[in-house]
């Protein structure tokens, strides 16, 4: 039995809305970070690479600047950025803490941050920072690192004076002798070493973690494709600045406005040679999370295998080599 005409109308109407609302769905933009201890990243934002992937659906690209992995993340956990770059450590605790974020990316592996002291100081090994001040950021590699230097010492934090700064901050504090110590974070702490004859007294590559690209579950859940395609130009970006190294060194200058010796100098400590998130970038964040519950950062209560578990999300990996 045919249906009334108003009822059909309805049912047309109903459906045309739900596509209409389906097509809505698709985001005008997508919302990205830079930040200067992400090369790729800023290869990314010059050259275009994700701007001309997404032209062809009319989907337009914000960049937000994160100074450090404790902004990305309060980007991603207030909505504002879409995809953050962050240590893998730091996208750790930032989930473990209720940042609902996803790790699908590696863009470096860097040795970024090291304890770093001015060129006279006397402080030769961690044990020296006892009572000392140091700069850091909190919620970041450098902040993760120290906590890991100290414990390996048979200190904690309480032995120390944290003086809580952003990393440019931190940098000139220690250059003004408002601290004995700083945790730094390259470029500016190749800066620092260059152009201040700054110290890097504690250095322990290991305890460095990845350099991992995250996105918001909400919008990875909603948009899979779209995080795809937000992959295959980061690929693009990646393999562009292995490919043009004096090009990747003059985009660095450009944004940083360092000059060329400190982004060198920057680069000797970055590798670009991996983009999937695989096992050895699993233990890495899994050793730091239980370091960190060790030493106190994470509640001793906290499943931190599950965490991990629940961070990263490797659907995309096809997305990356």
């Amino acid at each position: 039995m045919p249906l009334p005409f108003s009822r059909r109308l309805f049912l047309a109407a109903a459906l045309a809305s739900g596509f209409a609302g389906a097509a809505a769905a698709q985001p005008k933009e997508v919302r990205i970070d830079f930040a200067t201890y992400n090369p790729v990243s800023l290869v990314l934002k010059d050259k275009g690479f994700l701007e001309k992937e997404l032209a062809k659906d009319g989907i337009a690209v914000r960049w937000v600047q994160s100074l450090g992995s404790n902004k990305a993340l309060e980007f991603l956990s207030a909505g504002s950025i879409d995809f953050g770059s962050t240590a893998g450590a730091a996208a750790l605790v930032g989930r473990i803490n209720g940042n609902p974020i996803k790790s699908i990316y590696v863009y470096s592996r860097p040795e970024w941050t090291a304890l770093v002291t001015g060129k006279d100081s006397s402080i030769a090994k961690v044990e020296d920072l006892k009572g000392k001040r140091v700069a850091v950021t909190r919620g970041t590699d450098p902040h993760i690192f120290l906590v890991r230097a100290l414990q390996d010492a048979k200190l904690t934090e309480k032995d120390v004076k944290l003086v809580l700064l952003q990393h440019p901050d931190g940098r000139t504090a220690l250059e003004r002798g408002d601290v004995d110590a700083w945790a730094g974070l390259d470029p500016l702490m190749a800066a620092a070493e260059v152009e201040g004859g700054a110290k890097l007294f504690y250095r322990n590559a290991g305890a460095n973690t990845w350099g991992i690209l995250n996105v918001s579950e909400a919008f990875a859940k909603e948009n899979p494709a779209l995080v795809t395609r937000v992959l295959k130009a980061y690929e693009e970006a990646r393999a562009y600045a292995l490919a043009n190294p004096a090009e990747l060194r003059k985009i660095l200058v450009a944004y940083t406005k360092l000059p060329e010796p400190v982004i060198e100098r920057q680069l000797e400590r970055t590798e670009l040679t991996h983009s999937a998130i695989g096992q050895a970038q699993i233990d890495t964040i899994l050793a730091a999370g239980l370091a960190l519950q060790q030493a106190g950062v994470i509640a001793t209560g906290t499943d931190v295998r599950a965490a991990v578990d629940a961070l990263v999300d490797r659907r995309f990996a096809t997305a990356s080599r």
